[in-house]
């Protein structure tokens, strides 16, 4: 059964748990905490991934396997938003209250939330379907990074490398970065100056100043991400982020949420049962990680307030 905890039992466990404390098992992380153990909020799935939440408080996440996106409403009920998906993955939702999201099965699109139209944004590149989008983020402009790695891509790859792209409001589409290996995550610095890049077969995780929307100068090593023992070089990567408003990274990895400051410093790990994939802030002040892991979706309550990326009304 999906549904294990509504909303309302939700927040009033949370509640009753002590409020600024530490949470058992896990390291406290100054100004963040977490103040909550992670609490189960749906299970059952195959692989979950992409976590968003639109204006309203609702929020939307991905089933990558099972073809789905799902809905969990304000009042905490869970259903299906859509199916088939085209196996979509990374979700943001832009100024205009519509859903953005990565097909795996090779474009960029939008959805409608009223009548669930999907409208392509960016379904190829040169003539050539993308190999699998993964992940995006959305500047104040209405531009779009997202990143095509080889994760479920057709072999040989369709755009023979994987890559990093921007797709501006207006619609051309421009591949930024094609040296990293298996680059997945992807987001802005609060003041959109710093772009981040999360590669899932490399421990270190860059950073690429952007000099106008679209366009980045060099990149460099922003950090490395704590291996668990025995890790081979070239290490494990991360997978999916989300960013506080102090531009404190939260990077998915298989030790748990690895935070750094903006800096690069990594101030600590915060723990899940299951292996996390992706993660967004939400609930109430924005101040809850909702974190896909797995077969599962978790919240975790915090001292953090998450960054709203604002996008562009059209």
């Amino acid at each position: 059964m999906k549904n294990i905890l509504n909303w309302t039992a939700v927040a009033l466990m949370l509640s009753l748990s002590a409020a600024i404390t530490q949470a058992e098992d896990q390291a406290e992380i100054p100004g963040v905490g977490p103040v909550s153990k992670p609490v189960k909020l749906f299970t059952d799935f195959k692989f979950t991934e992409g976590p968003a939440f639109d204006l309203q408080g609702n929020l939307y996440f991905t089933d990558i396997p099972d073809n789905k996106i799902y809905q969990v409403d304000t009042k905490g009920k869970l259903s299906t938003f859509l199916e088939p998906s085209n196996h979509c993955n990374g979700l943001m939702l832009d100024g205009s209250n519509k859903l953005l999201a990565c097909e795996m099965d090779g474009r960029l699109v939008s959805i409608n939330l009223k009548n669930k139209k999907v409208t392509p944004l960016a379904p190829e590149y040169k003539g050539k379907r993308f190999n699998a989008p993964n992940d995006l983020v959305i500047d104040r402009t209405g531009g779009i990074y997202f990143t095509d790695p080889h994760f479920r891509a057709p072999e040989p790859l369709p755009q023979g490398k994987v890559a990093v792209y921007y797709r501006s409001a207006e619609g051309e589409v421009t591949r930024l970065v094609d040296d990293l290996k298996a680059p997945n995550g992807v987001i802005l610095s609060p003041d959109e100056k710093t772009l981040y890049v999360i590669p899932s077969m490399s421990k270190e995780m860059w950073a690429y100043p952007v000099t106008a929307p679209g366009k980045i100068g060099k990149g460099r090593v922003f950090c490395s991400l704590k291996q668990e023992p025995g890790t081979p070089e070239p290490g494990r990567g991360g997978d999916g982020l989300t960013i506080d408003t102090n531009g404190n990274l939260y990077i998915t990895s298989g030790l748990g949420l690895q935070v750094f400051s903006p800096e690069g410093k990594l101030l600590g790990i915060i723990q899940v049962p299951e292996k996390p994939a992706n993660v967004t802030f939400g609930g109430k002040d924005n101040a809850s990680l909702f974190i896909t892991a797995r077969t599962s979706l978790y919240r975790v309550d915090t001292k953090a307030k998450g960054h709203r990326f604002p996008g562009k009304s059209s």
